[in-house]
């Protein structure tokens, strides 16, 4: 069996297509359009542009789908469509104009199933995941690769930038703005935190935090791991965007040029708040999670 996983995020929407065999899936093509849903918000309520922006984007993989004779597609959304005021107004334009049905998940569900694909290569059996979208960030505790807690804080990379930045890269004050946003979020959703040396890390901004310090530290382009002293480092280098910090920058994320920044203060703030002392990148996450819960587990027992 093959199948296509479309998934809504605040700042993208990936399209993945995996070849499924004896209940496992592999992936074969990766597509990803930098829509910038949460950019389209206004008033808590996501507009006409935004819903047109996703109804295009996803036809277009609808289209890619069809072309390859791949019938079995699979539409999720997270914090792009959860968090706004007019969610079943969206979906319904969605299936409307694109006839595909969008599985809206809850904070607590993309949570879980961020973890479900994240743990499959976890390098440790005890830590946290931290899933850092654009619009929303995962924290799930786990231990013996079971899960303690889960939550979901409402304040990703690009709604962080979109609430506390006025121009391209943060300045000193709303760099201070950022991490109050998620001090605060982290005490009213996590009063009571168990402290882990190690975070197992899922989503671009982490991947691309982790291509920047390989360019940075002249570090091999496949390393996965980030020491928090050495995403400082970068946090550090990065408090005034010169010339050759923006050339980084663009090498390493440029999808990311304005949203990368507010996403790592918001990482750096979650590290300290859980002792973390290492960051290991993952190369699965939430589509794999709903790869193996949604699909393949559901599709036995149906």
């Amino acid at each position: 069996m093959v199948c296509g996983i479309a998934d809504v995020g605040s700042n993208t929407i990936r399209l993945s297509i995996y070849k499924c065999e004896n209940g496992e899936g592999r992936l074969l093509l990766n597509r990803k359009v930098t829509a910038g849903l949460a950019g389209y918000v206004q008033q808590g309520a996501l507009t006409q542009d935004g819903i047109h922006v996703a109804c295009q984007t996803l036809f277009r993989f609808r289209t890619l789908l069809d072309n390859l004779e791949i019938s079995d597609f699979h539409v999720f959304a997270t914090a792009s469509l959860r968090n706004i005021s007019n969610t079943e107004e969206a979906v319904r334009a969605i299936t409307a104009d694109t006839g595909l049905r969008v599985d809206v998940l809850s904070g607590r569900e993309e949570a879980a199933l961020s973890f479900r694909g994240a743990i499959r290569d976890a390098e440790r059996d005890d830590g946290l995941l931290v899933d850092l979208g654009g619009g929303s960030t995962e924290l799930v505790s786990y231990t013996a690769r079971n899960i303690q807690t889960a939550c979901s804080l409402p304040a990703g990379s690009l709604s962080l930038f979109n609430r506390c930045v006025s121009g391209l890269h943060p300045t000193k004050g709303e760099r201070k703005a950022i991490r109050d946003t998620v001090e605060n979020l982290l005490e009213r959703y996590v009063p009571q935190r168990t402290n882990t040396k190690y975070i197992c890390g899922v989503g671009g901004t982490i991947r691309a935090a982790c291509k920047v310090a390989n360019l940075f530290f002249d570090r091999p382009a496949e390393q996965r791991t980030l020491e928090t002293e050495a995403l400082r480092t970068l946090l550090r280098r990065f408090r005034d965007v010169d010339r050759p910090a923006l050339e980084l920058l663009l090498k390493a994320a440029p999808d990311r040029i304005h949203t990368l920044l507010p996403g790592m203060l918001a990482l750096d703030v979650v590290a300290r708040a859980y002792g973390a002392e290492r960051i290991t990148v993952s190369s699965c996450g939430v589509r794999e999670g709903y790869l193996y819960s949604r699909v393949l587990e559901q599709g036995r027992e149906s």
